[in-house]
């Protein structure tokens, strides 16, 4: 029996089978993952748009600390999609240890990135940036610099406490590799947008 059919057969009239190829979890998963991409898509999109538009566009990050902190999160991140993968790989073969292991080394790498993003915050407001001011150039940098580094903060934040969530249900044998699997789509969509959002708003913005 199928891990749909068993989740039918389980709740019985209270839960649908998905009508597609894939588990409804997924289905959900990957729709939720669409509008999300919109969402940052759009997001990008403005800051370029006022990025270029302005005559004054700050340029605040240093090759160092700026950047090497950026790279130095960036491989954080894609390290953690690593061992993402490892998990949901174990979780398929029935490893609950091996598994519980990687989900634990992402929950820590995710944690990890968030505290290094948030102490680049802190730096950037002793610096003087704000929502709606900077000591160097045009007033929106603030506001869409934090709005975009916000939002991936708040899923990469979101993703630690969800990895944790499925951790503890897993290993309790109360949730299957396929939440396990299903997670792991997100994570790597968090991880994803980094890859659009580092060019966009750090590189194009190096200190000359």
């Amino acid at each position: 029996m199928s891990e749909s059919e068993a989740a039918i057969h389980g709740h019985g009239a209270l839960m649908e089978g998905s009508p597609y190829a894939i588990p409804s979890r997924k289905l959900t998963m990957w729709l939720f993952i669409i509008s999300d991409a919109v969402t940052f898509g759009a997001f990008l999109f403005v800051y370029g748009y006022l990025r270029y538009a302005s005559t004054d566009w700050p340029s605040p990050f240093k090759f160092s600390p700026s950047i090497v902190n950026v790279i130095f999160m960036t491989f954080v991140l894609i390290t953690s999609s690593l061992t993402m993968l490892g998990a949901v790989d174990a979780a398929k073969l029935g490893d609950k240890a091996k598994a519980a292991r990687f989900l634990w080394s992402t929950i820590f790498l995710g944690a990890l990135f968030a505290s290094l993003h948030i102490r680049e915050w802190l730096g950037l407001i002793r610096e003087g940036v704000r929502l709606f001011s900077n000591p160097w150039g045009s007033s929106l940098f603030g506001a869409t610099f934090f709005s975009i580094t916000g939002l991936h903060l708040l899923h990469v934040i979101s993703g630690v406490i969800a990895l944790f969530v499925i951790w503890r249900g897993y290993t309790r044998g109360s949730l299957t590799a396929g939440h396990v699997e299903t997670t792991g789509l997100y994570w790597h969509f968090v991880d994803l947008v980094w890859m659009f959002v580092v060019p966009m708003v750090y590189l194009l913005s190096i200190h000359r």
